[in-house]
């Protein structure tokens, strides 16, 4: 993942790096000494913490990316789906990257075919050893939703949009596709 800093992600880091030195500060202040590693300790996990959850805090108010345009087609002969379309940086700061998913889902199933655990099978004791709970193997199961993921865009300065196209196998079994497309900004 990358994630290019703005402004905003350094005032971040300075109030956790106060946040830091106070704690610090007051460890050392600590009439117990057999206390000073645990609160250390705690100190840095606590800052540690805070800067992560800030980074993404920030990341997600302050870049914000666009689709445009998508479009898809399906080849044939080759069974493979092609999605393309436009990105733009709508925010006001630069983004280090532009991830698109996709995400289909089958919807040929009717309610005369379809089997218990098609669209969801529950995980346990038998998935360990790759088997469901009709005892067939996993590889003959066929998900219902197949997603995908793509970087389309590195390096978007506010307001510049790039054009992309993904290809993916398309699964053969699929009847009628519902697709879900998202694009998230690192």
């Amino acid at each position: 993942m990358i994630t290019l800093f703005n402004v905003w992600h350094y005032i971040a880091f300075g109030i956790g790096f106060l946040v830091f030195v106070g704690g610090v500060v007051l460890a050392l202040k600590q009439e117990k000494r057999n206390m000073l590693f645990s609160i250390l300790f705690s100190i840095v996990l606590v800052t540690v913490v805070m800067s992560g959850l800030s980074i993404a805090v920030v990341d997600k108010y302050t870049k914000e990316a666009k689709l445009y345009r998508l479009e898809n087609k399906r080849n044939l002969n080759t069974e493979q789906i092609s999605f393309s379309g436009v990105v733009k940086n709508e925010g006001d700061y630069e983004i280090g990257e532009v991830t698109f998913e996709i995400k289909l889902v089958n919807q040929g199933l009717s309610a005369d075919n379809i089997k218990a655990g098609s669209l969801y099978s529950p995980t346990g004791f038998m998935s360990f050893f790759g088997l469901t709970s009709e005892g067939s193997s996993k590889k003959d199961n066929k998900p219902q939703q197949v997603t995908h993921k793509f970087v389309v865009a590195k390096n978007l300065k506010p307001g510049q949009s790039e054009q992309f196209i993904v290809y993916f196998d398309y699964p053969p079994y699929f009847k009628s596709v519902l697709h879900f497309a998202k694009v998230y900004a690192h």
